[in-house]
């Protein structure tokens, strides 16, 4: 075992011990008093799920970034952690602890050479703009006058990054090896790999500044956003350019008329479903304070570090359950969840449907002054999980990016409907996904399949009619095999196809000579 996993592995093992010690301790107070006071209650109280759920964010926030990060995921899986733990993990977004800027000289130093203040005409030590759980930003101001920001690893954090995530993936085995129904609805090692996925680039800024000319590209298209410029990158040290005015946390309202931030809000909402369907590259952190806006100019998207990136499968399933969500069908939700996930042998899919009968009414056409779209989105994941019915593993980083997402438009305008802003939008997203199967790349892969089709086709042909002389064929006819849980067998139908071959193979052997 290498010297930071071993230190992080004592480290994780002391921070446990002590949760564990502080809940003994807490029991056998309860009993003492008890024994005292006969009269005094000894059953768990509402404060002390309040209690617990505090000394885990504590615990979280001191082993560091990578448990903080871990932790603002659990606040939106209801189905792993109970509700009053989601309202206390919640409150791990943007604390972490200043450190003054003596500690990152060393950095810049190391990246920039050690006439690095050279780079800059004038640095804001006195106070960083931002303090992230990996980096901290400063107000600098480059030669010729242009303001920028400088963004600065924390030191040794790569380190203590990874050797946290080998500790959770031989974690995630673990569980895998000693609760394998629970692993089968939450493949707890396939969702952390996608989370890993994200960060990598928050670990070496070049990939962060990479991610940042990607979306500028992508934003183009929206006149109310924009990407800050990167300056300069290596893989600790990030310049860019300065995001004017302040987050859409902080902004007052009045100084924007409401034509401008109802335009600003959707503009975010179709740069990000056009991420998720077309773009396939989406901001997984988009909360209100990484959302700049200033009246009268375009509102500016920062920390490009922790990025989500769908295949081209995943998208295409993730289309039609927010298409079943904006034409208020429930049950092409519950289908299409269960296509995009996977269904387990004692999942109940029909049981599932009518859950999702009931909630899509109620959140098809609300606003977010009248719904929490994020919470019904993770409602939508706690009932699948009760219902036996396995979540893609991209599932928690998207619904991270969306509960953010919808944070972030809540503060600007939250008389939005998020539903028919993506109705609006599900005509475009269709046009663009139609240019791309219909695209040279898409066509020559096609006819790549065809010509494999084609190729293999005689020798399958060639070993169904062996098969039948020699009296091995059986037929199978086979319907979408449905539980016993999820409403029993369906009644299939026999394939007129197959019935075809069948009879063909049947007449064949008919008319082989005797042996």
């Amino acid at each position: 075992m290498s010297a930071p996993l071993g230190n992080r592995l004592r480290l994780v093992v002391k921070v446990l011990g002590g949760l564990v010690a502080d809940e003994v301790g807490h029991v056998a107070r309860v009993r003492r008093r008890a024994g005292r006071d006969p009269a005094s209650p000894t059953n768990p109280s509402p404060g002390d799920g309040v209690r617990r759920a505090r000394a885990v964010r504590k615990a979280l926030e001191s082993l560091g970034p990578f448990y903080v990060k871990l932790g603002q995921i659990l606040s939106t899986r209801p189905d792993m952690v109970p509700p009053v733990m989601i309202a206390e993990l919640q409150n791990l977004h943007d604390r972490v602890d200043v450190q003054p800027f003596s500690v990152f000289e060393p950095v810049l130093a190391q990246e920039l050479g050690p006439d690095w203040k050279l780079c800059f005409d004038d640095v804001d030590t006195t106070s960083p703009l931002g303090a992230a759980s990996l980096a901290q930003v400063y107000r600098v101001q480059l030669p010729g006058g242009r303001p920028a920001v400088v963004k600065v690893q924390r030191p040794g954090i790569r380190d203590t990054v990874r050797a946290d995530m080998a500790l959770m993936r031989k974690a995630s085995r673990i569980v895998a090896r000693t609760a394998p129904r629970f692993n089968e609805v939450i493949d707890v090692e396939a969702m952390l790999d996608s989370i890993f996925d994200a960060m990598e680039p928050e670990l070496d800024f070049t990939g962060e500044a990479r991610n940042m000319d990607e979306a500028r590209e992508n934003i183009r298209r929206y006149p109310t956003l924009d990407v800050p410029r990167v300056v300069h990158a290596t893989p600790k040290v990030l310049v860019q350019s300065l995001a004017p005015g302040a987050s859409v946390r902080h902004l007052d309202r009045r100084a924007f008329s409401d034509r401008e931030r109802t335009e600003i809000g959707k503009d975010l909402l179709r740069f990000m479903y056009r991420g998720y369907f077309v773009d396939r590259m989406f901001h997984a952190d988009p909360h209100a304070g990484n959302v700049f806006a200033l009246p009268g100019g375009p509102a500016t998207l920062i920390d490009w570090g922790m990025v989500g990136r769908l295949d081209r499968r995943t998208s295409l399933r993730l289309l039609p359950l927010l298409m079943s969500i904006a034409q208020n069908d429930g049950h092409g939700l519950a289908w299409a969840w269960a296509e995009m996930g996977r269904v387990t042998a004692w999942s109940n899919l029909p049981a599932f449907a009518s859950d999702m009968a009931a909630l899509v009414p109620k959140v098809a056409t609300a606003s977010l002054e009248d719904i929490n779209f994020g919470v019904s989105l993770t409602t939508v994941l706690e009932k699948a999980t009760r219902r036996g019915i396995g979540s893609a593993p991209s599932i928690s980083l998207l619904g991270k990016s969306f509960a953010n997402l919808e944070g972030s438009v809540r503060c600007l305008a939250p008389d939005i409907a998020l539903a028919e802003v993506f109705k609006a939008e599900a005509r475009g997203i269709i046009v663009a996904l139609l240019r791309e199967y219909f695209s040279v790349d898409q066509a020559a892969r096609n006819t790549m399949d065809l010509l494999a089709a084609v190729t293999t086709g005689p020798e399958q042909w060639r070993g169904l009619l062996a098969d039948a002389a020699n009296r091995r064929f059986a037929l199978q006819v086979q319907e979408p095999y449905t539980p016993a849980a999820m409403g029993g067998q369906r009644a299939w139908k026999p394939s007129p196809v197959l019935m075809a071959l069948g009879a063909a193979a049947l007449l064949f052997d008919r008319r082989r000579p005797p042996r």
